[in-house]
């Protein structure tokens, strides 16, 4: 919690109007959401959860906000306005010339999976195609996200929130424009649900981005992609990646467990914008949680960065909290020299 509000505090305004109330901040509101969304809550819960602690105190709230006030500022803080800033405040401190692997996962609307929904309606329809029918017209309805992460911190480096499912394709350009936004990348990797002659070029010509993108998308066929990048992917992706760099792509798939176990792989919104936004609201959280979780792998040259960030936080907490936290500085600190 106490990160996430210093997170929020360098890149949010403390209000959104100078005749709002006043009573809460918007980085001790991030702050809340924040909690929420790790703990998996209500709005109402989360209300109960932070009156019956003094974890607000920790960032100068003097009482809990209510339920409603909370659902609000979800609609203030998490769009694209406020996400954003946020974003760059969590990657800012990757190192360049680094891996970024693309992949994509689907969230349930409801707490029960989609194959559970398959399964009913197969067996109380009696007739196959009259399930898979019900269940393709729902499909439409499906939150997706996109993400591109950095493969040896697992942070998200781009995120992409949208509603039904197709091709991964026209996704790839977005996210990895937005990546190089924040950075400098060494390659990109992505399987084959990504692969297009238009985003090799992307990422080669215009980017400078050295793409490895798996080929096997569309009707299967012996022939020779007619590409020259696509070509050159079918020579080296062939057989396995183990020890090779396009095996990092494997820590995508690690990143999209991570949100779903951690995070929940049902969403609580009931709109299709609000459900865009909670998606990229946990990539936010899960961000914030691997920078909390840093200094027990302190082994990079981008670490010093992580000691500002705790160095203002330990500022603001009180003396019994202080000797934790200087306990991880003795810590990181050794780990780095090594």
């Amino acid at each position: 919690m106490r990160v996430a509000h210093d997170l929020a505090a360098r890149v949010l305004p403390d209000y959104t109007s100078r005749f709002s109330r006043h009573d809460f901040t918007l980085p001790q509101l991030f702050a809340c959401l924040v909690v929420r969304e790790q703990l998996r809550l209500s709005y109402r819960k989360a209300e109960a959860v932070l009156r019956d602690t003094d974890w607000c105190k920790s960032i100068g709230m003097w009482w809990t906000p209510d339920h409603t006030t909370l659902c609000r500022a979800f609609g203030r803080i998490a769009n694209d306005a406020s996400i954003r800033p946020l974003f760059d405040g969590c990657v800012g401190f990757i190192e360049n010339g680094r891996s970024l692997a693309i992949d994509s996962t689907q969230f349930d609307i409801r707490h029960r999976s989609r194959h559970y929904e398959w399964r009913c309606r197969r067996h109380a329809a009696g007739h196959g195609n009259a399930a898979n029918t019900r269940r393709s017209a729902t499909a439409r309805g499906i939150p997706k996200l996109a993400v591109g992460i950095e493969a040896s911190t697992h942070l998200i480096a781009s995120a992409l929130g949208k509603t039904g499912m197709g091709s991964d394709a026209p996704d790839f350009a977005p996210l990895l424009t937005e990546a190089c936004s924040r950075g400098r990348w060494r390659r990109v990797l992505a399987d084959a649900g990504y692969d297009s002659k238009a985003n090799h070029h992307l990422a080669r010509d215009r980017l400078g981005v050295c793409s490895w993108i798996k080929t096997g998308v569309g009707r299967p066929s012996e022939k020779p992609a007619a590409d020259l990048y696509r070509r050159k992917m079918q020579r080296q992706l062939r057989g396995s990646q183990a020890g090779r760099p396009y095996a990092q792509r494997a820590q995508a798939e690690t990143v999209m467990s991570m949100l779903k176990r951690n995070l929940g792989d049902c969403l609580r919104a009931r709109t299709t914008h609000r459900r865009e936004m909670e998606m990229l609201l946990k990539v936010i959280t899960h961000n914030i949680m691997i920078i909390r979780r840093q200094p027990r792998v302190a082994t990079e040259p981008s670490r010093p960065l992580l000691f500002t960030l705790f160095s203002d936080i330990l500022s603001k907490t009180d003396r019994a909290l202080s000797g934790n936290i200087q306990y991880l500085h003795f810590g990181v600190g050794c780990s780095f020299i090594h």
